[in-house]
């Protein structure tokens, strides 16, 4: 009798009655009520790439496609730019008016020599922060957002904490180097393919150049500090550039083709828009026709050469 109770539970505990098993949980996306995209297929790129760390994600999976070294910590410049421009975004409305602090001349690295004093709407500070890479407008933005540079750090490290950004610290809202500040390709191509929730963001980080204007009627010229995307190359969509003597040549591109979209991030290229060429012709088998010659003209911060040349009315349209 004990001897058949015991089968009893055993056989039990390998057939359980139909009734008590609960159905199958649903998909996290269909509960929120995101489609699920098709498995992505991976990418092979037969020539070297110049870039230490690289990741190809695909924008609707969220799958990787390619990587190399994807996880490792690096510099990463000026696309740190990408979340102090979220955290102003997600706080601010475009049109708020900003002054620009007094002794914001002594910003160091790559600035549009905003006028101290002067006042721009949050929308044009982002312009000049997201098209022009401007370290005057990433402290300008900072210390109207949270009155120092340091409080806005902490925000920042705080805000990536809860995007799950693990391999990720700030220690300035520009970019510039320090020991401090570093990031991985994957946590940089998560946030951006996060911040396409935002059309101010992706606005912005589309535009070959635009211009500015102050509340006095003060007005500043932006080009885009990125190559392919200043030259009008059509699978490229969005961009944001990242040079420092750490960090090396950085580079976020948002591409696609006949919808397919593509997050790319090189950290601590030497030839980025050689590699970038590399990736597009790996993925859609063309590198794409650009109306102008692609030269990299952004220089490593505080290395004391010329930013991009000036906006052109007569070449861009925003």
């Amino acid at each position: 009798m004990f001897m058949s109770s015991v089968l009893s539970v055993l056989l039990l505990g390998l057939f359980p009655v139909a009734a008590d098993i609960p159905p199958p949980s649903p998909p996290l996306a269909s509960l929120v009520g995101v489609p699920i995209a098709p498995p992505a297929e991976r990418v092979s790129i037969d020539r070297r790439l110049s870039a230490s760390g690289i990741i190809v994600m695909d924008l609707a999976s969220g799958q990787t496609v390619y990587g190399m070294q994807a996880d490792i910590e690096r510099p990463m410049a000026s696309l740190t730019k990408l979340m102090t421009a979220l955290i102003i975004v997600e706080k601010h409305d475009l049109d708020e008016w900003v002054p620009v602090p007094k002794d914001i001349a002594g910003t160091p690295g790559s600035v549009v020599y905003l006028p101290a004093g002067e006042q721009f709407t949050v929308g044009n500070l982002l312009s000049a922060l997201l098209i022009a890479s401007a370290n005057d407008a990433a402290v300008t933005l900072a210390r109207f957002h949270s009155g120092s540079t340091e409080a806005f750090v902490k925000e920042m490290n705080a805000r990536a904490a809860s995007l799950g950004l693990t391999g990720t610290q700030y220690a300035n809202a520009s970019g510039m180097d320090d020991p401090r500040q570093w990031s991985t390709p994957r946590d940089i191509a998560r946030l951006v393919s996060y911040i396409q929730n935002e059309p101010a963001i992706r606005e912005r980080m589309s535009l070959r150049g635009t211009v500015i204007h102050s509340k006095g009627g003060q007005e500043i010229s932006l080009s885009h500090t990125h190559a392919l995307l200043r030259a009008n190359n059509p699978l490229v969509e969005e961009g944001k550039t990242g040079t420092t003597n750490a960090a090396g040549q950085c580079l976020v591109s948002v591409v696609g083709k006949d919808g397919h979209e593509y997050v790319v991030v090189l950290l601590r290229s030497q030839k980025r828009y050689d590699d970038m060429q590399a990736i597009l012709l790996s993925l859609f088998g063309s590198t794409g026709a650009t109306e102008t010659p692609v030269q990299d003209t952004e220089c490593a911060q505080g290395g004391g050469c010329s930013p991009a040349e000036p906006y052109n009315r007569s070449q861009v349209t925003p």
